[in-house]
């Protein structure tokens, strides 16, 4: 992927930054968004240069306001000259229990999970043509099985299986769009999910009967970035099987 650029969102941390580190070691530069997590943000980013110089940025921005979208593709395309890929990954994750649900979930969960997506893709659609780009957006299996007490994040979440799919259609034939779904990879950062017990029935449910690595998604993220060059409008779940044993 040399001379390639990649805008990762929430790629400072967790799955983002394995993705951000599995990209650059193929040798693209990567341009590292994220809102409030700026001491991981700038370590990764050192590293990164430490490796190769001026091969990385960083990119703030708060998702849920769409007018700082278009500012995120500039600032990228400014420092690197040009820009080949968008991955979607940044994601707020928290329980919202029907009864509870109000407004501002509505508004946290659906914002960062699929307008910012749609909107980033739209802001970064023109270069991304130019280059015959991709985007690759981090959807979830719960898109398809809604998780117990996590409405609006699946829902969310099956928004951005279907943006996916409309994306690829609307920006074919020169940017191809594809998905990946994660199952268990890394636990929340929710003391809800810290019940050993509950750990232990979830990965039962997966037929590897183990929790999965950041690097496996970082791993698929490459392939349909790099080697699959024909290949669109697809979703690829990296779970272990668990979306397969119900």
């Amino acid at each position: 992927m040399q001379g390639k650029v990649v805008l990762v969102t929430g790629g400072a941390k967790r799955v983002g930054a394995a993705i951000s580190r599995r990209l650059h070691a193929a040798g693209a530069n990567i341009a590292l968004h994220y809102r409030s997590s700026i001491g991981e943000a700038q370590a990764l980013e050192g590293k990164l240069n430490h490796i190769r110089p001026g091969s990385a940025m960083l990119v703030q921005a708060d998702l849920l306001h769409p007018e700082s979208l278009p500012q995120m593709v500039h600032e990228a395309v400014r420092f690197f000259g040009r820009l080949d890929a968008v991955i979607n990954n940044a994601s707020s994750f928290f329980p919202t229990p029907l009864a509870e649900i109000g407004e501002h979930e509505w508004n946290d969960l659906i914002g960062t999970n699929l307008k910012a997506p749609l909107f980033l893709a739209q802001a970064a659609a023109a270069e991304l043509r130019r280059n015959n780009g991709a985007i690759v957006n981090i959807v979830d299996i719960h898109a398809e099985r809604p998780m117990h007490d996590h409405l609006i994040y699946s829902v969310a979440k099956a928004g951005l299986a279907a943006l996916t799919r409309g994306l690829a259609v609307e920006l074919a034939p020169r940017v191809r769009v594809n998905a990946v779904a994660p199952g268990v990879i890394v636990w929340p950062e929710n003391t809800s999910w810290e019940n050993s017990v509950r750990r232990k029935q979830i990965v039962d449910q997966t037929l590897l009967k183990r929790v999965g690595d950041p690097d496996d998604v970082a791993k698929t993220v490459y392939f349909l970035l790099q080697d699959a060059p024909y290949i669109t409008g697809q979703i690829i779940n990296v779970d272990g099987g668990k979306s397969i044993n119900h």
